[in-house]
Order: C-alpha cells, then structure tokens, then sequence
C-alpha cells in the first residue's frame, strides 16, 4: 500500500503507532491441518494515524495477499446473542426508521443471513437484492423476495431503484473507504432519495479499552465517528447519525445522498491520545497476559473461548508456539475440528473441553459472558470462564 497521505482527508501528517511483522493476513480462514495452519499467507501491520481526521489504517496493507473465497469464515450467527442483537438492528430499522415497502441492497452480505431477516420481517414487504463476489448458493429466495449477485456492487447496479443499502463490517477490509462510498453513491444515481446504514468497528474502543487482539491484518481502515462522517461527506452523503452501538464496539450510520460536499475537518485530538498512550503500553500488554496465561497454567490447561478474529489474534500474539494455551473454544460447528491460522491451535465444541482437561477459558469478547456461562451450565461443565475486563 505504502500510503504518505490519509485515505479520507489526504492529510500528509500520518503518526505510526503499532507495527507488527509476519502476521496472518486471514484471521478467520478455515484450515484443515496444524501443518497448513502454520503456513499461511502472512503480511505486515504497520497502523498508523492521520493527525488531522483520526481515521487509523494499515499503511502496508497488501491487497493482492487477501482471497475471501470458500475457506473464510466469518459466520456469527451460530450465537443466539449475536442474532438477537441481528434481531433488534432489524426491529429498529423496520420499526424505528420505516424501512418497509423498500428495495433493499445490501454490499456484502455473506450467506445473506442479515438480509433475509430485512426481507422476512412481518409486514415489512421489503424485497432485497444481496452483493457478495463470494456468495455461494441459490440466487433466489423467499419467492423471488430475496435475489443474490456473486459480484460487487458498484456503478453498473444503476438498474436497481434502491431505497436502501446496508453495508455491515465491509469498510474496515477496504484499503481505500472513499472508493467504496463513492461507487455507492455513483450507483444511486437513479435513487437519489436512498437511505445508506453502515457498520464498522470503532477505533476509540480498541484504544480506550487496550484490547490488543482487535487490531489484525485483515482490518486495514479503522474510523473514529468523525473520521466515518467524513469519509461519507466526502463521498457525496449527508451524514444523519452516527451511533455507538453493541456495547461500544461499533459504529452504526445513517446517511442520505447529498449534492454538496460539505466535509470540514473534524478535531481529532483525542483520539491521537488514546494513540499515544496505546503505544506506549502496548508491549507491556503483551507481557501480562503472557504472565497472566502462565499463572492461570498452574491450576490447568488454559483455552480461549472465540475462534474469530479476536482469538486468532490473540492466539497469534501471545502463544505462536503452543505452549500455554490448549485449544480454541468455538461454537461454529464448521471451524470445529480446523485450526486457528498461524499457530495451529485446534478448534473445539464446548462439549470437547472436559475430555481435554481444561480449567479456565479466556473469553474473547465479554458480550457473550452471560450467554455462556450459560451453555456451560446446562451443559453441567465445570468451567473458570474469564474475560479481559476481570
């Protein structure tokens, strides 16, 4: 990429804050043996920070490293807690933002599992188009309500009337934002009245909580809630809200199509400090947690709970070798039985982590506490489950 000026606002004046070299660049690969695992593809993350807008982003992304094809998985939907959040996000656009009698598109939709909800609300009649160039399926759904293209959506979709697209954790894998929201707003040309929801983690959590699993490869553009606003400004946007939602972690905007660009530089004082101060700890989080999973060690075998992004990178940061954490807890039955990218760590079910002899897990996102402790419990399987936040 070696990228001298920030994606969004163009400003020269870039702060480096965090590098790390021969890091995986697929956190959420699906791969069959240690050996392979061991072997993958592997990258540079080199984060910086544009001084002026806040915007955080990867200046070595390599692009051509990266194939979401069939052996990445990113599947969320297997946590009854992550579906009803999916849920209420559904409820409030139907309900809260009259998202009904609407052409839906939305930019990414995987197995079109959030879309489908959209399209099968009750009394929503809405009927979705979903855009995905690794979509693998039926094209059609729901009687022809639901329709799915295995390509990008881009300025040749002019022939779909969208009153609304939804782009949910798709901006932050993409090394230049702008050209994604301008090939948006190119292909509603025709649909000036659209209304566009987007989702995104936000880098102020990342940073004001130290949680040094969330930074990886594959999220090569991070966005503070100004630095999103602006990159819609200036790509042709009124910006509605942007809120902070699932507990902090994302950023959830709405916007509108705009004929004037209107993008004053937002302040981004803040967020350079929580930079600064990051930097300075990082290495010394590092070094507890070793210190915490060798003392945790004592009393039994050690795994994490979280085969996503955020356990791969944790696993990768704190135990390359193996040597203190067992295995990887996940629900997703299609990563159980694979291994965690880079390390080779194996993937389990809940049910494998009494015949392995584990003690403790470490959970890698505290949103889903409750919802396993209590699988663990009706399970009846004994189980120190902790979070970073303890």
């Amino acid at each position: 990429m070696n990228q001298h000026h920030c994606p969004v606002c163009e400003n020269a004046q870039l702060r480096p804050f965090l590098r790390r070299f021969q890091v995986p660049v697929h956190q959420n690969l699906v791969v069959n043996s240690q050996e392979a695992a061991r072997t993958v593809t592997r990258g540079e993350l080199d984060l910086v920070i544009c001084d002026a807008c806040g915007f955080v982003f990867n200046q070595a992304f390599d692009l051509s490293r990266l194939s979401y094809g069939e052996d990445y998985d990113n599947t969320q939907s297997c946590s009854a807690y992550f579906d009803a959040y999916l849920d209420g996000l559904v409820r409030d656009m139907v309900e809260c933002q009259g998202v009904r009698n609407c052409t839906i598109v939305e930019i990414g939709c995987g197995k079109g599992h959030f879309l489908k909800k959209l399209v099968n609300y009750p009394g929503a009649n809405n009927t979705g188009f979903g855009f995905d160039p690794s979509y693998v399926g039926p094209l059609t759904d729901l009687g022809g309500q639901l329709q799915f293209r295995p390509c990008y959506y881009d300025q040749s979709c002019t022939d779909i009337a969208a009153d609304v697209v939804v782009c949910r954790h798709v901006i932050e894998h993409v090394p230049e934002p702008l050209e994604i929201l301008h090939s948006v707003r190119t292909a509603l040309e025709s649909s000036l009245k659209a209304r566009v929801f987007f989702e995104t983690p936000c880098v102020e959590w990342i940073l004001r909580h130290r949680v040094i699993w969330d930074f990886f490869y594959e999220h090569c553009s991070l966005f503070t809630a100004e630095s999103l606003g602006l990159a819609f400004r200036r790509a042709g946007f009124a910006v509605k809200q942007v809120e902070h939602i699932f507990g902090g972690q994302y950023l959830w905007l709405e916007a509108c199509v705009a004929d004037v660009d209107e993008a004053s530089l937002p302040m981004a004082g803040e967020t350079v400090r929580l930079v600064t101060a990051y930097a300075t700890d990082e290495q010394k989080l590092r070094d507890d947690w070793l210190a915490r999973l060798r003392d945790l060690g004592k009393n039994g075998k050690v795994a994490l709970w979280g085969a996503g992004a955020k356990g791969a990178t944790f696993a990768n940061l704190v135990d390359p070798q193996c040597a203190l954490i067992d295995c990887v807890v996940d629900l997703n039955p299609n990563k159980q039985g694979r291994f965690i990218p880079g390390t080779g760590h194996p993937i389990v079910s809940p049910a494998d982590l009494p015949g392995r002899g584990v003690c403790t897990a470490i959970l890698m996102n505290p949103n889903y506490r409750q919802e396993n402790l209590q699988l663990l419990a009706e399970a009846g399987i004994e189980l120190n489950l902790i979070d970073w936040s303890e």
